[in-house]
């Protein structure tokens, strides 16, 4: 595929603009809430236990047991390791609440592709609704470009009825330019998996990072990456969603990504059926927010479990 040259200038200088839009209080009370029902709650450390996957269960369904008006809505998905799948599929049972799994060799996505297929397959069949797969960034880096986009078509086949998620890593790609050429490569790649039902509005996501790597979720990144999907958009009229993930850690840049995605692209965006947010620490402080202007006072640390 052609490449598509960005101007990280203005890349930067249109990702800034974003963060000096006015939004006034009746709204601001919305996106906040909006944006916990975007987060995905993700656990993925080697002490990870079946006690920890079901506490942050808990408070995937429930984020804070205090009463609200309007009430807190559950936040989107819990992301585990495929073998805590089954853990979280009983313990979010009856709720909103998605199974997310990483597969494919997270986060290095260097395994044997037989063994990535093997771990989706096997995630797949425990329950996950969702999968979050790694590219081979070496390949990429490398030019191989035929190569990732065959393991990700041989990939989204593997997902049969879940969503997939292509994790970019782009705190490792090195420039905006192949920001944009592996989020082109992804989709397309996506939409033309052999075997695979063609995707509908938010059966694929493309997604900017594991949270492993540093620099992680950036604006410009993101701006790049909103780009790429309005570009399918328009040509395929099919909605790709979007996911930036680490380093979002404030209410207040959560809002700023959300003007972002609505002037980049629209409204419909504005839902976690097409948007994410991939940072578990970020809802203690959009909670903290909605509590402070219900109650003129922020709470206490203390009052919310960790994430």
């Amino acid at each position: 595929m052609p490449p598509h040259p960005v101007d990280a200038v203005m890349a930067h200088q249109r990702a800034e603009s974003f963060t000096r839009r006015s939004i006034k209080t009746a709204l601001k009370d919305r996106l906040l809430r909006l944006a916990v029902s975007m987060v995905d709650l993700t656990t993925l450390e080697g002490k990870d236990s079946p006690e920890k996957v079901r506490a942050l269960c808990r408070k995937a369904i429930h984020p804070h047991d205090r009463p609200a008006d309007p009430p807190i809505p559950s936040v989107a998905a819990v992301c585990v390791y495929p073998s805590l799948v089954p853990v979280a599929k009983s313990a979010l049972a009856g709720s909103s609440v998605r199974v997310a799994s990483v597969a494919t060799g997270f986060p290095s996505g260097q395994y044997p592709l037989d063994v990535r297929l093997r771990d989706v397959f096997e995630a797949v069949a425990a329950g996950a609704d969702e999968i979050d797969m790694v590219i081979n960034r070496g390949a990429f880096l490398a030019g191989r470009y035929a190569e990732v986009a065959e393991e990700i078509r041989q990939v989204r086949a593997a997902c049969g009825p879940a969503h997939l998620k292509i994790i970019l890593e782009t705190g490792e790609l090195e420039t905006l330019d192949n920001v944009r050429r592996a989020s082109d490569l992804a989709i397309e790649a996506a939409f033309s998996a052999p075997g695979a039902p063609p995707p509908g509005d938010g059966d694929v996501f493309i997604k900017t990072s594991t949270g492993k790597v540093q620099p992680a979720a950036t604006m410009p990144v993101t701006l790049v990456m909103l780009e790429a999907i309005r570009e399918q958009w328009f040509a395929t009229g099919v909605r790709v969603g979007m996911k930036p993930a680490g380093g979002i850690r404030s209410a207040k840049s959560a809002l700023h990504y959300l003007v972002m995605v609505h002037e980049t692209l629209d409204e419909s965006w504005l839902s976690p059926r097409l948007f994410r947010f991939g940072a578990s620490s970020l809802l203690n402080d959009l909670l903290r927010q909605i509590f402070k202007r219900a109650t003129g006072r922020y709470q206490s640390a203390d009052d919310f479990a960790e994430a």
